[in-house]
């Protein structure tokens, strides 16, 4: 089993197990997209206070409304091309406000070596995204990498539950930019042919 089909088989067991409390409850899937962003504010707060742990946890609890708000879409026929553009841009969202919250942490220390690392996994975390978003905007399926935004949240919120920030945001980088590069090959592979 590859990590694509381990990430989705966790998250469609964590679907399974609560969306039958979550269709009960009529929540919209846009309802919890906004839930997820708010979350990941909040956490963003408190990491900038030094409070990594309680960070960390609040970085899981919003990826589980990350997960939970395309199952609910798809399980409810609520999809829509909007919900998909929102899920995708508070997404981006998301990812930059932690990655605030760490910002703030480490720009009282002055430490350069913290806030490169820290604009280098902002801007390797967008990238990873915008170039899936620009082949599929040219019509490829590219659905490929070793690490999207599920491995992202976890490696962040990891780092953040050990007191691990910097290691955690090198492995992003790195394996980001990894990802960016399979997603190009990948890509013009695809263009090659058609």
């Amino acid at each position: 089993m590859n990590l694509a089909e381990l990430r989705g088989s966790a998250a469609r067991w964590i679907s399974k197990l609560l969306m039958p409390i979550l269709s009960k409850c009529r929540i919209k899937p846009n309802t919890l997209t906004w839930l997820g962003l708010a979350i990941n504010i909040i956490a963003a707060a408190v990491i900038a206070t030094n409070h990594l742990l309680a960070g960390g946890l609040l970085v899981l609890l919003a990826g589980l409304f990350d997960i939970l708000d395309g199952a609910l879409a798809r399980s409810t026929k609520q999809s829509t091309r909007f919900g998909a553009l929102l899920d995708s841009t508070f997404d981006r969202l998301s990812e930059a406000v932690l990655l605030l919250g760490i910002l703030a942490l480490y720009l009282e220390s002055g430490n350069t070596i913290e806030i490169t690392v820290i604009f280098l996994a902002l801007v390797a975390s967008f990238l990873t995204s915008y170039v899936r978003a620009r082949a599929e905007g040219l019509g490829l399926e590219c659905h490929v990498g070793l690490f999207t935004r599920t491995e992202r949240v976890i490696i962040l919120a990891l780092g953040l539950l050990f007191n691990q920030i910097l290691i955690a945001l090198l492995i992003l980088v790195v394996l980001a930019l990894v990802t960016v590069g399979q997603r190009l090959v990948y890509s013009r592979q695809e263009t090659a042919r058609k």
